[in-house]
């Protein structure tokens, strides 16, 4: 893993950039084209702390086996445009990996096994996870519960040597902010208005 992780629930994201695509379609009177992927992963890095730059940044989508691409980004495909593809701009390296989920668990709990491999990962210094964390399910808020927890109490590796582990910079993103310790809160819904090309003085 690079220095700098988003970790993301695909199908969460392409459900929250269905409810504002038509939202906003009702409200602006017009279309609205899928959301500019690009744009998103730079305004989330932002958003998690990072600057300008020559960085590093891993952008893990995580799936069920039976979605194969995005229905309201671009691009959408997950094997033949983004699994194993990267892109470069004023923030340096975005390298997608695309993490298909086994039948055994949930998206969910995934999210949270993949949370914990990354706080217990030395050369990860900066996290940013957009999840379920709305609390609108059990599932849900077991996922936030859990999160909250690592974040607040990060597991400690088997050598117990806390030490040889770097201070994790941690962002969550949701469409609510989030209390809690040991992480930043950040509003999801920015991020893919402007993904969406959605401009704030349209709404004047």
């Amino acid at each position: 893993m690079s220095q700098n992780v988003i970790l993301a629930d695909a199908e969460y994201l392409d459900h929250v950039a269905f409810d504002l695509i038509v939202n906003f379609e009702r409200i602006l009177g017009r279309r609205i084209p899928p959301a500019d992927l690009p744009l998103w992963l730079d305004c989330i890095a932002l958003d998690g702390g990072l600057q300008a730059g020559d960085h590093a940044t891993q952008v893990a989508f995580i799936h069920s086996k039976g979605k194969q691409r995005f229905e309201h980004f671009q691009p959408a495909d997950f094997e033949a445009e983004l699994n194993g593809k990267a892109f470069r701009d004023e923030l340096g390296e975005f390298a997608f990996l695309l993490l298909p989920v086994e039948p055994l668990v949930s998206r969910e709990e995934f999210v949270i096994q993949a949370f914990e491999a990354l706080l217990l990962d030395p050369k990860v210094e900066r996290i940013m996870v957009i999840a379920d964390f709305d609390g609108r399910t059990e599932e849900s808020v077991y996922l936030t519960k859990r999160i909250k927890q690592m974040c607040q109490t990060p597991p400690r590796p088997e050598s117990d040597d806390a030490s040889a582990l770097p201070p994790k910079k941690i962002t969550l993103f949701s469409m609510e902010p989030l209390s809690g310790r040991g992480f930043s809160s950040e509003i999801l819904g920015y991020s893919l208005t402007a993904a969406l090309g959605v401009q704030g003085s349209e709404f004047q």
